[in-house]
């Protein structure tokens, strides 16, 4: 199939840009533009990156085209690569990335746009959300901004839960590529630590998402993931010293799992 493009942006500026990043999840795929359209609150602009999927994904997609403003259907470098993509072209305050498979609670927007509204000069939201593990589900809410020194396990994940202002996304150039793995928590590290720009979260019972189990990050083993996480931190400056403790410590956490 050819590369394929929707472009309908909309007439006013929205206050939120949703963005999805899908290839080849033809079952996943409708039930989490079904959560995004039926939002209660209608003030954001729906994107849609496609990698150019092989199976029937795109036509599950055309089945909402009517309520997407923007569909890329083309070849891509991976993950970060396509949702970078789509938070260049977007046009809202505020960036949420829903990707296939998780859904928004049905007032997802309106908890968020409040808080934001409330608390003028903070850049970012961690929202409550649900995860399914092989013990049963799991609420992860609220963040510790100290932990994130030694533990990237320190908040709710970016997908579905994580609202960040534009221009501050922008001010950290986006998600860095080289990354391939968790390039979201180089994002983090930027933002919190080093640039030390002030966020807020749900409270527990404002659940914002449901994550599916089995995403991306779940098919990388456990080393690669230490080598990225001690990449990132190295490549932000964190003390050489600390990144050897941080890296024996969670080899022989490991061990005794």
């Amino acid at each position: 199939m050819k590369n394929y493009k929707i472009i309908k942006p909309k007439k006013t500026k929205p206050f939120f840009s949703i963005i999805t990043v899908v290839k080849n999840d033809e079952i996943n795929v409708g039930k989490t533009i079904k959560s995004v359209v039926a939002q209660s609150l209608k003030d954001f602009e729906y994107i849609i990156i496609d990698g150019k999927s092989s199976d029937s994904t795109l036509k599950k997609i055309m089945i909402f085209k009517k309520k997407i403003n923007f569909l890329i259907s083309e070849k891509d470098k991976g993950i970060y690569f396509a949702m970078n993509k789509g938070a260049k072209i977007s046009s809202g305050k505020v960036i949420l990335f829903v990707n296939s498979g998780d859904i928004l609670t049905k007032n997802a927007l309106k908890i968020i746009k409040k808080k934001f509204i409330k608390n003028m000069n903070i850049g970012f939201i961690f929202g409550t959300v649900k995860r399914h593990y092989t013990t049963g589900p799991i609420y992860k809410y609220g963040f510790n901004e100290k932990r994130l020194l030694y533990n990237f396990d320190f908040a709710t994940s970016h997908s579905t839960g994580f609202f960040i202002k534009k221009n501050i996304f922008k001010r950290m150039g986006y998600f860095n590529t080289y990354f391939k793995i968790s390039a979201d928590y180089d994002l983090y590290f930027k933002l919190i630590i080093k640039n030390k720009i002030k966020g807020i979260s749900t409270k527990k019972n404002e659940l914002i998402g449901v994550m599916k189990s089995g995403g991306y990050s779940s098919k990388i083993s456990f080393i690669n993931h230490l080598k990225e996480e001690i990449k990132i931190r190295y490549h932000n400056g964190q003390n050489l010293f600390f990144l050897s403790l941080i890296f024996f410590n969670s080899i022989i956490k490991n061990l005794f799992k």
